[in-house]
């Protein structure tokens, strides 16, 4: 699949302006750069001197540095020695998954990935000693260039069509990824187990979001229920990103439709491609979504020219030659894997293991998600059967319910113009056997 070229042409001062650069450090996440520069001269990488450190502000989960070796002139006219410009990654502090957060498995991936996959950075040195910064920790050369967050970067301005362009490259490099030949390579083949991925998952996700439950969030009981009933068997296995989105790529500063680099491997793995596809449209907002989703946004498709839900859906299938029978499971799937990595972050801020605001709110969007989670079920069911046999199966319903009345009426509004109508409705029939 191509790329389309047809961005406009950006001087190189117009697109140093919009390079992705790192921010001032936050407190309580300060790195021991001098540890790591210690460490880095033993690996054998050549810097000099202490590196200029910065933050990058995108994500949630690991934090991510810049580190900024300078060097020296070495006296050559044309020449300056031990310049590096490398990226450090390392897991949050607090409380995590048992298979979140795992460098050493984000360092192997992408070394693995190098040669069959060209969006891959170029790794340097993986630390599995805690003693040098108290975590394991990998460092990557750093892969210029401009990452797509809720908003194209001031100074990207893209026409419909060229909007549409960036839209298929996304996809099509999601697409490239699941064509990867992972029997290739021994250590893409270690990734997974195979066959039941499907199952796994959703067996897996039911009992995350059950231990990180805090007592403000649904409990997804009914979610839950729907997703181990409507489990299909995998459609193929493959390499698969798992956490998809535009703010894990990198854009080329000189045409920002086409994508250079892919970010974030922490949770690649060996499993069904139509998993990954709706985890990722989990992230899809569009520009007729509620408020509180477009709040908390996090890429920008929204803009016009960008495909919508159903579109990147046809658009996947159509280049892959795929075929779905119950679309509305891996959608509702992709919502209530985003809900439990939402709540997984929640929880440890709940439980003050993190003091980081931007997670202080997090038990909302989980709310908003669960409701588009019932939505879905109730047109994919029908509402009759919603109601009178599904919905009164299951004990948490009225938890769930009553926890809705008693939200902030701004956010209950939200809710309840999300939710099928028929769901307040009290059923006082028994529930067919």
């Amino acid at each position: 699949m191509a790329t389309v070229n047809n961005a406009k042409n950006y001087d190189n001062k117009t697109s140093d302006k919009v390079l992705d650069k790192g921010g001032a450090v936050r407190e309580g996440e300060e790195l021991d750069a001098k540890a790591v520069s210690e460490w880095l001269r033993a690996q054998g990488v050549e810097i000099e001197g202490e590196p200029t450190v910065t933050q990058f502000s995108g994500g949630a989960s690991n934090w991510t540095y810049r580190l900024q070796y300078d060097g020296q002139h070495d006296g050559e006219d044309n020449a300056e020695s031990k310049s590096q410009d490398l990226i450090l990654r390392r897991p949050p502090k607090g409380t995590k998954a048992k298979s979140a957060h795992d460098m050493v498995r984000e360092y192997t991936v992408q070394k693995a990935l190098k040669d069959a996959y060209p969006y891959v950075p170029k790794m340097v040195a993986l630390c599995t000693d805690e003693e040098v910064i108290g975590a394991d920790f990998y460092v990557m050369e750093r892969m210029q260039g401009i990452i797509p967050r809720a908003n194209l970067p001031k100074g990207v301005d893209l026409d419909e069509a060229q909007t549409r362009a960036l839209c298929t490259n996304v996809i099509d490099a999601l697409i490239e990824l699941h064509q990867v030949d992972y029997t290739e390579h021994p250590d893409l083949v270690n990734l997974g187990r195979g066959d039941g991925y499907c199952e796994r998952q959703v067996s897996g996700w039911d009992k995350r979001y059950v231990k990180a439950k805090t007592p403000n969030v649904p409990s997804f009981a009914l979610v839950r229920h729907w997703l181990g009933k409507h489990t299909p068997a995998d459609s193929k296995t493959c390499v698969i990103h798992n956490d998809w989105r535009f703010d894990n790529v990198i854009l080329d500063a000189a045409d920002p439709t086409k994508v250079i680099g892919v970010l974030d491997w922490e949770m690649a793995t060996l499993g069904d491609p139509l998993m990954d596809l709706g985890s990722a449209l989990a992230y899809w907002i569009e520009a007729d979504d509620n408020i509180i989703m477009q709040q908390s946004r996090r890429q920008p498709t929204h803009l016009k020219g960008m495909m919508t839900r159903d579109e990147v859906v046809a658009y996947y299938l159509k280049q892959t030659g795929l075929e779905v029978d119950n679309w509305t499971f891996y959608e509702v799937f992709g919502l209530f894997r985003l809900a439990g990595i939402v709540q997984q972050i929640y929880y440890r801020y709940y439980h003050k293991q993190t003091t980081n605001p931007a997670f202080k709110n997090f038990w909302i969007i989980v709310h908003v998600l669960h409701a588009k989670c019932l939505k879905l079920i109730a047109q994919y069911e029908g509402e009759v059967l919603f109601t009178s046999h599904v919905q009164p199966h299951l004990q948490d319903m009225g938890v769930d319910t009553t926890m809705i009345e008693q939200l902030p009426m701004p956010l209950q509004g939200v809710i309840k113009g999300i939710l099928p109508k028929i769901y307040f409705t009290k059923n006082t029939d028994k529930p067919e056997e």
